[in-house]
């Protein structure tokens, strides 16, 4: 199957200047070497400590901000060298759901300029047209009509969220970045949120990464997990599989963090050994940069980096141990 959606070898560096001069100093390794793909009509699932890239990795992927080096395919073509226009025919297939509900929409605008402006500024629609689409995803997203001239501060949270799928969904995009979704709602409303993503996934025919702190959610939402550390993904496999039995010492120090509601249930078999801390994106370390903190380490693992090994189908590791 063809991917919708992959990266190659993808890096994003952020420098640090300092100095008269504003000399570039040293670099933050927010993404590096990230290969990950996403198959039409699936969810994969993107987590990690707060930190370790994630946010920044789907940017790259929108060009919301510009990768410093590597690939970035969209339906097979290469997107990272388009002009404006090029990309901006591309931007209309591939849209994201901010975190923060109320600061991604307009505090200005109501809710038939904030949805309707995507197709008012591609020439889709306008008029009474334009209000009719509004007023039909309005109500696919579980508002109602009279919501349309309302302000976002007149809006509960998930209300918000609502809108902001409304408005990301609006030009029928193929992809679409769930980026913390629910994490700023309370518990009941979340899961009228993720429900409603499945629902228009599966009408819609979308494609998501989804991005999130709550493996619970994650865990209901993916058919395949990414799981990232210090800039790499160290583990990428189907979401059962995963969960069920991770491979990568990270992933299941990560998972073993998912609180069971079973009172007799064994701690977690996997504990991190050294600093608990993330060490500096700044100067992360050499070989394995788990190693510092892996129970498991041996010495070719400060000094060779792994590679993403398949060790079953669709399931691959970096690790060396791991992997052998």
């Amino acid at each position: 199957m063809e991917p919708l959606i992959e990266t190659r070898s993808l890096v994003k560096h952020f420098p640090i200047k300092a100095g008269f001069w504003s000399r570039t100093v040293a670099n933050i390794h927010a993404v590096d070497s990230v290969d990950l793909s996403i198959n039409r009509g699936e969810t994969v699932g993107l987590v990690g400590e707060s930190g370790c890239g994630k946010t920044t990795l789907a940017r790259c992927l929108l060009r919301l901000i510009e990768p410093t080096s590597g690939q970035v395919l969209f339906e097979g073509k290469e997107i990272l060298g388009l002009g404006d226009r090029e990309l901006r025919e591309i931007r209309s297939r591939m849209q994201i759901v901010f975190q923060d509900p109320f600061g991604s929409l307009s505090p200005r605008q109501t809710v038939l300029d904030i949805v309707g402006e995507p197709l008012l500024i591609r020439g889709v629609a306008k008029g009474k047209e334009l209000r009719e689409r509004v007023l039909d995803l309005i109500l696919r997203v579980g508002l109602t009509q009279d919501h349309l001239y309302r302000l976002p501060h007149e809006f509960s949270g998930g209300q918000r969220q609502r809108i902001g799928v409304a408005r990301a969904l609006v030009l029928h995009p193929s992809f679409v970045v769930l980026d913390e979704p629910t994490s700023a709602l309370d518990v009941s409303v979340q899961a009228q949120i993720l429900n409603l993503l499945k629902d228009l996934q599966r009408e819609m025919q979308l494609t998501y990464l989804f991005i999130s702190h709550d493996l619970s959610v994650v865990k209901h939402m993916s058919n395949r997990i990414a799981v990232m550390y210090l800039a790499k993904v160290v583990e990428i496999g189907p979401t059962d599989e995963v969960f069920v039995k991770p491979i990568h010492p990270y992933a299941r120090a990560l998972l073993s963090s998912l609180l069971v509601p079973d009172p007799d249930a064994k701690p977690p078999e996997l504990l991190l050994r050294g600093e608990l801390d993330v060490p500096s994106p700044i100067n992360p370390p050499s070989g394995c940069r788990f190693h510092s903190r892996c129970p498991l380490a041996e010495p070719e693992c400060g000094t060779m980096e792994p590679e993403l090994v398949e060790i079953a189908p669709g399931h691959l590791v970096a690790c060396h141990k791991e992997a052998k």
